[in-house]
């Protein structure tokens, strides 16, 4: 929760502070303001790696309903392979890591318990090169492999336990007064803020050290940290006004550019040339930051960058602009240039363009060939089960979604295009089943219940299916109503 090692807005902090209010809640059913909850035994070093872990999945349950969550498979998916090839050389690193994109304007990224990275698009959008963007991913890395946020908790003592029920609290109170729960949660993160600056100053040196040796085991151009700090110095500058007092008093920017310049001082020079999909990923989140119009006088100026990469990434970025614009025929005369380069951003917007120009048949004639190119691409299997299901070409859609949840399992949407599938084939009992999923994967558990339930009422499916169906409905019943009894007062989902 310190500036300015990428500031927290009102809305990660609120993310932060519930995941250190949900280490309070590990043993009791909820909290209460008379009724300290006990972390357990003193001696404990941290807390364990599961516990971690169901903590970050709680917090991460709330962070997908909120409307900045940002459900975009190509941002989502570059981001994650960004963050696992800096994982690939971090030191324990091995642990289970999930990577996702806020839709927010702020330089900013943070790290959860168990392994969650948030990015803000804005941070994305801002970053000159993609070692940038790596320098930070590697800093919030270090800081889940070091446990920073167990070991806060373990060094807080009686001081944050009062702090973090009185955090907790707040956030309950949330789903009646957001304004006052906010008012809470920043009186009562102010109220130890002082007394751990001490610490969390040690955790960000910590991080930094950590995060510039794996950047640079990477392959990444280590100087990017030194050169995005100084920028997020001149961004807090800035907005110095809007930043919380006892923020404003934490000056830690100066310090840790100076000690990463003496760490610099002993490695070599590295040039590290930025490849097309950061590129594109960047044009993208700045074409979808802003309103149409907006986004269109983002690319109307000709790139200054003249390198075949940039001109791709910059004829992608006008070409969704005007995409979203509704003008089709120039967003496919813009984007024709870049489709020399092979990338699957690339094909999915052309497919879209055609497939908004009435130019179906086309459309699908570049989906069935960019998905044979780039058969892990995400974002082009939904496009082109859509179109698919569009078509009325069920059968092909549902062996579409269906070979590729052989391969991740773990995907909702995917399961929410199957359940479509089924129910433009009449399968009732598959369709309900595949719901469930859906819902279950997106934390919805009362209404995966509900579909299961509905399911077995169909009578349409075999003897292992139904029985399949049974056992998966007791699962997500126990795990509902555990669910309930943790949350007295939540309603049903």
């Amino acid at each position: 929760m310190n500036l300015p090692c990428f500031c927290l807005k009102a809305r990660t902090q609120r993310a932060l502070a519930l995941a250190l209010a949900l280490c309070l809640a590990l043993t009791p059913p909820y909290l209460g303001a008379q009724n300290l909850p006990d972390l357990g035994d003193s001696s404990r070093s941290a807390l364990s790696a599961s516990q971690e872990r169901s903590i970050g999945k709680e917090i991460m349950a709330k962070l997908r309903a909120d409307a900045s969550y940002l459900d975009d498979a190509e941002a989502v998916d570059y981001v994650s392979r960004l963050g696992g090839k800096i994982l690939s050389a971090a030191p324990d690193g091995r642990q289970d890591f999930e990577f996702f994109v806020m839709r927010d304007s702020s330089l900013n990224a943070f790290a959860l318990p168990g392994g969650y990275i948030g990015v803000h698009s804005g941070l994305v959008a801002a970053a000159e090169n993609e070692s940038e963007l790596a320098s930070v991913l590697a800093h919030e890395i270090a800081h889940v492999t070091q446990h920073h946020i167990a070991r806060m908790v373990q060094g807080g003592q009686q001081n944050s336990l009062t702090t973090l029920a009185a955090v907790a609290i707040a956030i309950l109170a949330a789903r009646s007064n957001s304004q006052a729960s906010q008012a809470a949660i920043a009186a009562a993160q102010a109220s130890a803020i002082q007394s751990q600056l001490d610490y969390t100053r040690e955790h960000e040196r910590e991080a930094d050290r950590i995060g510039l040796q794996t950047l640079t085991q990477a392959g990444f151009d280590a100087r990017a940290m030194r050169s995005f700090f100084e920028r997020l110095q001149r961004y807090a500058r800035a907005y110095e006004s809007n930043v919380p007092t006892y923020l404003r008093t934490h000056p830690v920017t100066t310090e840790r550019i100076a000690d990463v310049e003496n760490r610099l001082a002993q490695l070599p020079y590295r040039q590290v040339p930025d490849n097309l999909e950061f590129q594109l990923i960047r044009a993208r989140l700045r074409a979808l930051s802003v309103a149409p119009r907006e986004a269109l006088k983002l690319f109307d100026p000709a790139p200054v960058e003249k390198a075949p990469a940039a001109l791709a990434a910059h004829a992608y970025g006008k070409a969704l602009a005007l995409y979203r614009s509704n003008d089709f025929a120039r967003a496919d005369e813009t984007l024709a240039p870049a489709r020399k380069h092979a990338s699957p951003l690339i094909e999915h917007l052309a497919a879209q363009i055609k497939l908004d120009r009435g130019n179906a048949a086309e459309a699908l004639t570049i989906y069935r060939e960019a998905a044979k190119r780039f058969p892990d691409a995400r974002a082009l299997t939904y496009g082109y089960a859509e179109a698919l299901l569009n078509e009325r070409n069920n059968d092909a859609a549902l062996k579409l979604v269906s070979d590729r949840l052989q391969l991740t399992s773990g995907d909702a949407r995917l399961y929410e295009l199957q359940a479509r599938s089924y129910a433009s084939l009449g399968q009732r009992f598959r369709q309900h089943r595949a719901q469930a999923e859906a819902y279950a994967l997106r934390g919805q558990l009362g209404a995966a219940v509900e579909q299961l339930q509905l399911a077995l009422r169909t009578r349409d499916g075999d003897f292992y299916d139904t029985s399949n169906a049974e056992a998966r409905l007791k699962e997500l019943q126990s795990a509902y109503q555990a669910e309930r009894k943790s949350q007295p007062n939540a309603r049903a989902n």
